[in-house]
C-alpha cells in the first residue's frame, strides 16, 4: 500500500510512448509534403538523404569502434571483437551499409553534384556530433536510464527489498502477534516506511515531532547474513499522540535515502539536490512496484511520502505525526484478513474416485500448493478515500477467522 491520493502530484509515471508516436506522424506528413511539392525527383532525393543518414551514422560508429577496439578491448570486452561491434553499431546501420553495398553493385550511380551535396551533408552531421549539438536531450537520457533501470533509485530499491524487505516483512505477522498478545493491540499490523522526498533520515523520529514517541522493540529477528552470525534485525513500534488520540504503529526511515542524501553533498558524486529529488521520486516508485509484485511482501507494507518543504509553508512542528495518523486513520477502511485455518471438526470432503481423482491426488502429491498463495489476504493496490469503504461480496466473511483490523 503506497499512500495517499496527495502523492500522485509528487511521484512521477512512466514515460508513455507519445514523443514517438508524435513525430511518426509528423515525419509521414512531412513525407507526403515533399511529394506533393516536387513529386517527380521525391525518390531520388529520399534516397539520397537515406544514404547520407547511413554513411553518417556508419563513420561515427567506426569512431566508436577504434576507441573501444585501442583502448578498452581488454579490460571491458576481453578481447572479443565481436562484443565490440555489437556496442558500436546497431542492427539497422548495418543492413543499411549492406543495402548501399547493393545499389553501388548494380550500378545505382549519383551525378558529381549529387555527390557534393551527400559529402557536405555528411561533413556538416559529422561535425554536429563531434560538438554534441546531435546529443541527447536530458529528456531523453533519463527516460534510457528509467528504461534500462540504470538509476542509482533502482539499484538502491531493490537492495532495501532483497537485504532485508523481502525476509523482515514476511516475518512481521508473527512479531506483531506476539506483540499483541502482551501488549495490547497496534493500530495497524503493517511495516511504515518513511521516505522524506529531501532524503534527510533523523537518527530519530522524536527529532522530527514530538508527537512520536519511542515505546520499544518488537521481537528480534536474527540470520546467518554475508558471514555474519546471528545477524539482528530490528523494528520499533511508536506511539503516535495528536488531540487526545493515541495511535501505535511500527515505523521506520528507509534507510537507503541516507545514500542519497549523502551523495549529493558529496562534489565527486555529481549529484545535486534536484537529482536528489528525482532519485527520491524513483526510489519511491520503484520500491511500490517492487513490493506490490511480491507476494510475500504485499499488504505488509505502509509507504509514507513526507515532504517536509510543506512544515515551513504551514509551520506546522507537528507534520510527521499528522501525516502517519492520516495514513492510519486511512486504513480503518480496508479489511485484513488472518490465513483462514481449517476448523478442527469440519468435515472432509469424500475424495473423488475413477481416474480423475487419480490424476487429482498425484497433482497434489507432487505439486503441493504454495503457503504464500494459500493465505487468502485482500490487497488494494490504490489508495482509498477517507470516507469510502471497500465493499467485499466473496464467501470469506462468513468465516470465523475472517476480521478486520480498526
Amino acid at each position: 500500500m503506497s499512500g495517499v491520493m496527495g502523492e500522485d502530484s509528487l511521484v512521477p509515471r512512466a514515460r508513455s510512448r507519445l514523443p514517438v508516436v508524435c513525430t511518426g506522424g509528423l515525419g509521414l506528413l512531412t513525407l507526403l509534403f515533399a511529394w506533393l511539392l516536387d513529386s517527380d525527383k521525391f525518390i531520388e532525393r529520399t534516397g539520397m538523404i537515406a544514404f547520407c543518414i547511413t554513411v553518417e551514422r556508419f563513420i561515427h560508429s567506426m569512431c566508436l569502434f577504434a576507441e573501444e577496439w585501442l583502448f578498452h578491448s581488454k579490460q571491458r570486452y576481453h578481447g572479443r571483437i565481436n562484443e565490440i561491434v555489437q556496442a558500436c553499431f546497431r542492427g539497422h546501420v548495418i543492413l543499411g551499409m549492406c543495402a548501399i553495398f547493393l545499389m553501388l553493385k548494380l550500378q545505382w550511380s549519383f551525378s558529381e553534384e549529387q555527390w557534393s551535396a551527400m559529402a557536405l551533408m555528411c561533413a556538416v552531421y559529422l561535425l554536429l556530433k563531434c560538438l554534441g549539438v546531435l546529443g541527447p536531450c536530458p529528456v531523453e537520457i533519463s527516460e534510457i536510464c528509467e528504461m534500462k533501470k540504470m538509476n542509482v533509485a533502482h539499484g538502491l530499491a531493490w537492495s532495501f527489498y532483497i537485504g532485508y524487505l523481502k525476509f523482515v516483512l514476511p516475518d512481521l505477522q508473527n512479531k506483531v502477534s506476539q506483540y499483541s498478545s502482551t501488549r495490547g493491540k497496534l493500530s495497524s499490523p503493517r511495516l511504515h516506511i518513511l521516505l522524506p522526498l529531501n532524503a534527510k533520515v533523523p537518527s530519530k523520529p522524536e527529532e522530527e515531532d514530538t508527537n512520536v514517541v519511542f515505546h520499544e522493540n518488537l521481537p528480534e529477528l536474527e540470520r546467518d547474513t554475508a558471514g555474519v552470525r546471528k545477524r539482528s534485525y530490528k523494528n520499533s513500534v511508536y506511539k503516535i499522540t495528536q488531540n487526545n488520540e493515541a495511535f501505535s504503529c511500527v515505523l521506520e526511515f528507509a534507510t537507503p535515502l541516507l545514500t542519497l542524501y549523502q551523495m549529493s553533498h558529496e562534489s565527486s558524486a555529481g549529484f545535486g539536490e534536484r537529482e536528489r529529488k528525482q532519485q527520491v521520486l524513483l526510489f519511491y516508485r520503484t520500491l511500490s512496484q517492487i513490493l506490490e509484485s511480491s507476494l510475500e511482501c504485499r499488504n505488509r507494507y505502509r509507504l509514507v511520502l513526507l515532504v517536509p518543504e510543506m512544515i515551513k509553508h504551514t509551520g506546522d512542528p507537528h507534520y510527521l505525526s499528522r501525516e502517519i495518523i492520516q495514513h492510519l486513520k486511512q486504513q480503518d477502511g480496508e479489511i485484513y484478513m488472518d490465513p483462514i485455518q481449517e476448523p478442527p471438526n469440519e468435515v472432509h470432503p469424500v475424495p473423488e474416485e475413477g481416474p480423475i481423482g487419480n490424476i487429482n491426488g498425484a497433482l497434489r502429491a507432487n505439486f503441493p500448493e504454495d503457503p504464500v498463495s494459500s493465505n487468502p489476504t485482500l490487497m488494494f493496490s490504490q489508495p482509498q478515500s477517507l470516507r469510502s469503504e471497500p465493499v467485499e461480496t466473496t464467501d470469506h466473511f462468513n468465516q470465523p477467522n475472517a476480521r478486520r483490523w480498526d
